[in-house]
């Protein structure tokens, strides 16, 4: 069972993003305050969740959440600014976006770039070990999901319905036939460099 709260503080938010590795799309953040007495034994990170099961718990999230919002910023800004300043700027997005103002942040990861004057924890795991981040993580997860699926509509070599936007083999091969698109990060290596030949 994940831990329910880090500060002792009512309104913890927990913070997490997905889709920094990927070669196509934004990269997406969520941010959830549960409520104090939230228990969820079936809550983990989203990467070690089904599809499913993503998707039962984010019905449940949105329900039973104090407050969630989620934030983006778009493959773009991303070019613009790196992946790493693009990231904090969806994380500040959701926050931002959240209906309630936090008292304390528990973000997943290392680094984060602190929002305001609201103190913060970064949690390396931290979507294993909190239920407010692995929230977090499962509303970034699907709602980029959705996304990615809805692109592929429009895109339909990239395999985006299959790997979201990730360097799979066949996302690479989608790119070497028919090109990047707009959505694309040019900053990226689309491409593997091939050996150099002697």
């Amino acid at each position: 069972m994940l831990l329910p709260n880090h500060s002792g503080y009512t309104l913890e938010a927990g913070v997490d993003e997905v889709g920094r590795g990927c070669l196509a799309g934004p990269v997406v953040a969520a941010a959830v305050i549960l409520p104090p007495d939230y228990r969820h034994p079936l809550l983990n990170d989203s990467k070690k969740l089904t599809r499913k099961l993503r998707e039962q718990l984010r019905g449940e999230i949105v329900s039973e959440a104090v407050a969630w919002a989620i934030g983006e910023a778009s493959p773009e800004e991303i070019d613009k600014i790196n992946i790493l300043q693009a990231t904090y700027l969806a994380m500040h997005r959701a926050l931002q976006a959240l209906p309630r103002q936090p008292e304390y942040l528990l973000v997943d990861g290392n680094r984060f770039k602190p929002f305001g004057q609201v103190p913060h924890s970064c949690m390396v795991k931290g979507d294993g070990k909190y239920l407010s981040i692995a929230a977090a993580s499962v509303l970034a997860k699907t709602h980029r999901d959705d996304l990615m699926c809805e692109l592929a509509k429009e895109h339909p070599y990239f395999g985006w319905e299959q790997n979201a936007g990730y360097p799979t083999q066949a996302h690479r091969a989608g790119i070497a036939k028919y090109g990047a698109t707009l959505h694309h990060r040019q900053s990226f290596a689309l491409l593997p460099r091939l050996p150099e030949l002697l």
